[in-house]
């Protein structure tokens, strides 16, 4: 299921992850040649993804969500 980017955070390994509108978070890695989010690593670009839609596997699996109610 598709869902928008709301925010963003850094996990305990320091990598971005992003937090969709539906309460579940997602890597966000730029790992090329297999990933290629060059956006990921400078403010203006993740500032500029927010509202852009990740497929959420969570969601799919209906899962609960990671983060608390906004």
């Amino acid at each position: 299921m598709q869902q928008p980017i709301v925010d963003y955070h850094r996990d305990e390994e320091d990598h971005w992850v992003a937090e969709l509108e539906c309460g579940h978070n997602q890597h966000v890695r730029h790992k090329p040649p297999w990933v290629e989010r060059p956006w990921v690593t400078t403010e203006m670009g993740r500032t500029a993804m927010l509202g852009e839609r990740l497929n959420c596997k969570k969601c799919d699996r209906d899962e609960p969500r990671d983060n608390p109610v906004r």
